[in-house]
Order: structure tokens, then C-alpha cells, then sequence
């Protein structure tokens, strides 16, 4: 008696970003079946006779791989700060800017403007160029709204978003992402209104899945950003953090001692925040296309997250202001290019990390038994294709 399924894929390369042992996690010849929505069987090609598949795919030796995840975006936002990037051609910093009443605050103004529907619209388009890259799975932020309502409005745009277009979007509470203009003279009063009312809200309703702040100079302190993490664990969320991006206060450290999910975009990292995230096992997420937009020169602290055992994610940071892409891919190609990773980091950069830093890795960022059948085949056998080649679509075909 064959076991029947609703999908079996073989003649693959199988890049399961499972460790087996083999780079990739690579099986070659590889076969895997899925039923009812999940993997129940994977192995070599010439055992596929003991199923009986609703659907049977020749891979022809071609690259298959988890459906890539995308963990660290802003892509609900109305408005536009093409203006802006002309000022920093013209030399203006990114602090200069933020003070001048440009960048985050501007993007507010546009986003509190915005009916829900609008922002369902335009977060739509821009997934939509995500999905054709083969990413599945994105994480999707507040803090644009800066105030209660309208950070609510930005989480229910965000989900409806996912839902409309078919994607799993994982929504992160970032109302610590700038000081509205209303508290410019009241900033302990705002970090009390996150802390009391949105975030026990947010919790209550179950309308995120992670608490976010920006630590840094122009953003929260340490100090702030401890009340707000005090009170996501009050409310049983976890948390991550844009850390030590401008500077080092330590960000990535900190987040690490919450048992934080991923501390994002660490250029100016310290040894002894790397020590406390290899400690905490704390995900460092790397945003190539950020650097490369504000022209940075820190790098990130790679050489240390190696040698300390810490896995990378890699991610578009996609956003109006300082990363304007929905190019996954080219974020991969960036991250090797830039920051000196290897097409294995930047592949595990976008699944199983990038998984481990959305706390959804036992479902989801491999090929392996158990898991989401949520798979993409890509035209081409050779892996460096998806980092290397820039500017064509390799997506044959996509399996959720």
C-alpha cells in the first residue's frame, strides 16, 4: 500500500538548511513529500515508489530550498523621503536630517494621514516584489503611527497585508521607534503611554508578535529602553532591538539580557555585547542594504559572530527612509559583498535564521519533517545563483 500525499518533489537538490552535516544541509537527488500542509517524509529520489502524490514534481536537479523569510521590515508607511536621500547626497548626515524635522517623523506624519485601506494598498505592492523573489514569511513593524491609534492601525494594515497576498507576515509593536512631536517636551510621558497602554493592549489582543525599540542617540536610551522591555515581559511578548546602528551604547548587550529574539543591524557592536548574545543566543540581523544607503563604514563585527557561535540573519530593513528596497536577494549579494559572508551564511542568513530571529524555527526556515511545507524551486542547480546573479527572478515555482 503506498502512502498517499499531496505533494512530492524529487530529481531535487534539496538545500534543506537542516545541519546533517553537509553544507546546506544539502541532499542531493533528493525527494520530499508533503500532505496536509506540513513535510512528512524527505530522502533520495529512488524511494518516491512508496507514495502516491496528488501532485508529482520533476525538479530536473534543480535547486530547491525553504521558503525564504525576510525578518526585519517597515513596509507599512504612507508618503515618500526621495527628498531626502538628494540632502544626504548632498552631504547632510542622517542625525541632521532627523533633527531638521525630516526622516522618521515625516514618514509619520504621511502614515497618521493614511486610512487603514491605503495602507493595505501599498503594503500589498511592495510584498507583492518580495513574493516573486520566493519569500514566504515577513516580518512587518509599527512605528510610523507613534501614537495609539494609529500604531494599531499600522499592525492591522500590516496583517490584513499578509493575508490579502497570501504571506505569512509575523508583526512587531516599534512604537519606541521615535518621539512623536506631541512629547517633544515629554519624553518620560510617551515611554509611559507605550508602556502602559499600548503594549498591554497590543498583548491583550494578540496584535503583535514581538516588541521592537530604536536604541540610539536619536532614538530611546538604554534607560528607556529598558521600561519598555520591562513591560513587553510583563506582557509575555518577546523582544528585539534596532541596536548600536550610529553608535555603541550597548544595545545589542542589553537585548540579549531579556532573552531578546535578534539584535538588528549592530555595526558598532562590542565584544562584550557579542559575548552576552552568544550567552543568550540572541540573533544578530544584519542590514546590508542600510549600510550601503547611508554610505556607513562600521561594519558590523562578523569575524567576533563567528568566532562566538552567534548565527546571522540577513534581512531588506526595508523602509522609506535609510533602505528603500523589497530586493531580498540583493540584500544577500550586499551581505557577501560588503560584510565578507559566505553564500552558505547568506542562504541561512534568510531561512533558518532568519526563522531563529522571528522565534518561528521549529515551524518554519528548513526542510525538514515536521515542518511548514513551504518550499521554492529555483532555476537554476548551482545555489551561488540566488547571492550571485542580480536583477533576473531564478523563482520557478513556489509551494505553500
Amino acid at each position: 500500500m503506498k502512502k498517499k500525499c499531496d505533494l512530492l518533489i524529487h530529481n531535487a537538490q534539496l538545500i534543506t538548511c537542516a545541519d546533517n552535516g553537509s553544507e546546506f544541509g544539502l541532499v542531493e537527488q533528493g525527494a520530499v513529500a508533503c500532505d496536509q500542509g506540513k513535510i512528512v517524509w524527505m530522502g533520495a529520489s529512488d524511494q518516491i515508489s512508496a507514495f502516491a502524490a496528488n501532485t508529482s514534481i520533476d525538479a530536473n536537479n534543480n535547486i530547491v530550498t525553504p521558503g525564504l523569510i525576510d525578518c526585519h521590515t517597515h513596509l507599512v508607511f504612507a508618503g515618500s523621503r526621495a527628498n531626502e536621500f538628494a540632502m544626504r547626497l548632498a552631504g547632510a548626515s542622517y542625525e541632521a536630517i532627523a533633527q531638521a524635522g525630516g526622516g522618521i517623523l515625516s514618514t509619520v506624519k504621511a502614515t497618521r494621514a493614511a486610512c487603514l485601506e491605503q495602507l493595505v494598498e501599498s503594503t500589498c505592492q511592495r510584498l507583492a516584489h518580495l513574493k516573486s523573489q520566493g519569500v514566504m514569511t515577513v516580518e512587518i513593524k509599527s512605528g510610523y503611527g507613534l501614537d495609539f491609534d494609529s500604531e494599531l492601525k499600522m499592525l492591522a494594515a500590516a496583517r490584513a497585508a499578509g493575508e490579502r497576498m497570501g504571506m505569512d507576515v509575523k508583526t512587531t509593536l516599534l512604537a519606541a521607534h521615535a518621539i512623536p512631536p506631541e512629547f517633544a517636551d515629554d519624553r518620560p510621558g510617551y515611554v509611559s503611554l507605550i508602556c502602559q497602554e499600548i503594549i498591554p493592549h497590543v498583548a491583550k489582543h494578540k496584535l503583535a508578535d514581538a516588541v521592537d525599540a530604536f536604541c540610539e542617540g536619536i532614538g530611546f536610551s538604554v534607560a528607556e529602553t529598558r521600561q519598555i522591555f520591562d513591560a513587553a515581559a510583563r506582557w509575555g511578548l518577546p523582544v528585539k532591538l534596532h541596536a548600536d546602528q550610529l553608535s555603541d551604547l550597548g544595545g545589542a548587550g542589553l537585548v540579549a539580557e531579556y532573552g531578546g529574539l535578534s539584535a538588528d543591524h549592530i555595526e558598532y557592536t562590542s565584544l562584550n555585547s557579542v559575548q552576552k548574545m552568544a550567552e543568550h543566543h540572541t540573533i544578530a540581523t544584519l542590514l546590508p542594504y542600510a549600510f550601503y544607503a547611508l554610505q556607513e563604514t562600521k561594519k558590523p563585527p562578523i569575524k567576533a559572530f563567528r568566532e562566538w557561535g552567534i548565527d546571522m540573519a540577513i534581512a531588506t530593513d526595508s523602509n522609506p527612509g535609510t533602505a528603500p528596497t523589497t530586493n531580498l536577494l540583493q540584500c544577500l549579494h550586499m551581505a557577501c559583498t560588503q560584510f565578507g559572508l559566505t553564500v552558505e551564511e547568506a542562504i541561512l542568513g534568510v531561512t533558518i535564521n532568519a526563522a531563529k530571529a522571528l522565534g518561528i524555527d521549529d515551524e518554519k526556515g528548513s526542510i525538514e519533517v515536521g515542518k511548514a511545507s513551504q518550499m521554492v524551486l529555483w532555476d537554476t542547480d548551482q545555489i551561488a545563483d540566488l547571492v550571485y546573479w542580480q536583477g533576473q527572478t531564478l523563482v520557478k515555482q513556489t509551494f505553500k
